[in-house]
């Protein structure tokens, strides 16, 4: 799934890909501690095994006090304008999922819910999910069936009044049921390798408060296509009113729940769950600050503001900031994320041009960019070449390398030759519009400064660029194509699916209108895929072809960076935040 981190990989508009990518089995190599104790060691949960994953048992404490890039706004989380990477952040000790990922992104059974998933028929394919006795809602509901077919109804893709940023998976379910209270039975029209990114942290809603707000007496006894009205009230209520903070409607499935949300400095406060059926350790109260500047977070933690800082922005000046702090007992982290930086043209506005799209393209120099913004986080850091595969991971192609940084005359040249001239101010026009753009991001430094290496590279190009800082530009703005160009970043699970929703035509994160049969075909093929090298070749095809139309350039993969002290082990799991494990957490000082 991805997600736009709001600092947005929409990772940096986490589909799933977040605002914020689909990534692959691992972290795209191991962290930098700055010379600090090896947080690589951090990466696994403390009682997790091979296949599955559950809290240990360990003490309690007061409170920590954890910053994130930016603030939380929903409950629901797989709206369009609530799919964030900074929700999924907050509320993945909040709402139980089927799965789990660890620090190296292996895809875990979270065991302190769930008692299987099994394939119980390969052809057709059918999958079942077996709840684990005794799960309950921190205001008392049952956490059962009920819940895993609301989460199914909601993003069938064919209901009119569910409106979800993304339905990869469920839109291929053919027939579902509860054969049981505690199991959840999907019955796949066609197969789907990835069945386990279904019921993710963060996705599964109770449905028994959808029921009591709305009137519909049995969510299990609504079907796509059949009483229009019961699914009307039912999609309404799941649409519309799980934004910002309800006590009364947003109970805690997983070991902490939401006890307050400041809506002013979107400052959240969890709590334990007084039901968790799991282990009952860490800490007692979590307060959650967003602070988007990444040097004041790591001015916070120096000061003693925070215990726990979790960025997916990276600041070269934030990172010196935090290695410098060793005597004071912070330790540093930084890793590769499943998650990159991307330029998004929109095909509905000057981008519609190709010859544009294209001498874009080529003024870029991504290199630059890289060198300067991402290098002193990252050693490593380098310009990435697909917006499917990482590298090193099973199917990476090099697709833009020559696409871009061809110099001023090549893509003046490439203008000419597609009907564009200059006009008296030394700016391109055709057909009476000039080639006057902004590049739209969220309030972020490290964004602006992106637009600000762009803007000296087009000086003498012919094109003005313009920078348009929003901090509500992923809350809004960037879902309904209200942009030139969007900068920001898309956030994954360990899965590929969600790729087929931002760039197939009319898919739910599809915000920049490409629209290409060819891309649809090779990625409605490598979704319904029936083994890997079918499907890795797919996407590879998918990949090359998006690339052929110039239509988002991929910048780098997005690194993440933390910093903590007086608790014993954190690790910023790439998609899942630094918060994944929290209820195992120790205090050390």
């Amino acid at each position: 799934m991805r997600r736009a981190t709001v600092s947005a990989v929409s990772l940096l508009a986490t589909a799933t890909l977040a605002l914020s990518a689909c990534g692959g089995g691992d972290d795209g190599g191991g962290p930098d501690t700055g010379g600090n104790t090896d947080v690589k060691s951090m990466a696994t949960g403390k009682a997790q095994d091979a296949e599955r994953f559950r809290l240990a048992e360990v003490g309690s404490f007061d409170q920590v006090t954890v910053a994130i890039d930016e603030g939380y706004s929903g409950y629901n989380n797989e709206t369009p304008d609530t799919n964030t990477s900074y929700n999924t952040f907050v509320l993945v000790s909040v709402l139980a999922g089927a799965h789990m990922y660890d620090g190296n992104n292996k895809v875990l059974l979270n065991a302190d819910v769930m008692e299987s998933v099994t394939v119980t028929s390969p052809d057709p394919q059918v999958v079942e999910w077996k709840i684990k006795p005794g799960v309950t809602w921190s205001d008392g509901g049952t956490w059962d069936c009920d819940d895993f077919y609301l989460a199914w109804l909601a993003r069938t893709g064919t209901i009119e009044s569910f409106v979800a940023a993304e339905t990869q998976g469920y839109d291929l379910v053919g027939e579902a049921s509860c054969t049981d209270d505690l199991t959840f039975e999907a019955r796949f029209r066609e197969p789907y390798l990835d069945y386990r990114s279904m019921f993710e942290p963060a996705h599964v809603l109770p449905a028994h408060v959808l029921e009591q707000q709305t009137g519909v007496a049995d969510i299990t006894a609504l079907k796509p296509g059949g009483d229009a009205e019961a699914l009307a009230k039912a999609g309404d209520f799941w649409t519309q009113e799980w934004k910002g903070f309800n006590p009364d409607t947003m109970p805690g499935s997983g070991p902490y729940r939401i006890t307050a949300f400041d809506q002013n400095s979107k400052t959240v406060t969890l709590e334990k769950n007084p039901n968790w059926i799991g282990a009952k350790g860490g800490p007692n109260k979590i307060i959650i600050r967003p602070i988007p500047d990444t040097k004041a977070m790591a001015t916070a933690l120096q000061n003693g503001e925070v215990d726990v800082i979790g960025s997916v922005q990276p600041d070269a000046t934030a990172a010196a900031t935090l290695r410098g702090l060793t005597a004071q007992g912070v330790l540093y982290g930084s890793a590769s994320r499943l998650s990159f930086e991307h330029l998004d043209l929109n095909f509905n506005r000057l981008f519609a041009d190709e010859a544009a799209r294209r001498a874009f393209f080529q003024l870029v120099n991504r290199q630059e960019i890289a060198e300067k913004l991402i290098k002193p986080v990252q050693d490593d850091a380098q310009p990435l070449n697909s917006l499917i595969y990482f590298p090193g991971e099973e199917g990476f192609v090099d697709n833009y390398s020559d696409k871009v940084n061809q110099g001023v005359e090549a893509a003046a040249r490439t203008l000419e030759e597609g009907g564009w001239a200059r006009g008296a101010d030394g700016i391109f026009a055709k057909d009476g519009q000039r080639f006057s753009v902004r590049i739209s991001h969220n309030q972020n430094a490290r964004r602006s400064q992106t637009v600000e290496i762009i803007q000296a590279q087009a000086r003498n190009a012919g094109m003005e660029i313009l920078d348009d800082t929003d901090p509500n530009f992923l809350k809004g703005r960037l879902d309904k194509g209200d942009y030139d160009i969007a900068l920001f970043g898309w956030s994954s699970a360990p899965f590929k699916v969600a790729t087929q929703a931002i760039y197939s035509t009319g898919g739910g994160s599809n915000y920049q209108g490409l629209s290409d049969p060819r891309i649809d075909e090779a990625l409605q093929k490598a979704v319904s895929a029936t083994d890997r090298a079918t499907a890795v070749k797919a996407y590879q095809e998918a990949d090359r072809l998006i690339a052929e139309r110039y239509a988002s350039l991929p910048l780098f993969q997005t690194p993440s960076m933390w910093g903590f002290r007086g608790i014993d082990r954190v690790y910023m799991q790439s998609y899942l935040g630094p918060l994944w494990n929290v209820g195992e957490w120790e205090r050390t000082s």
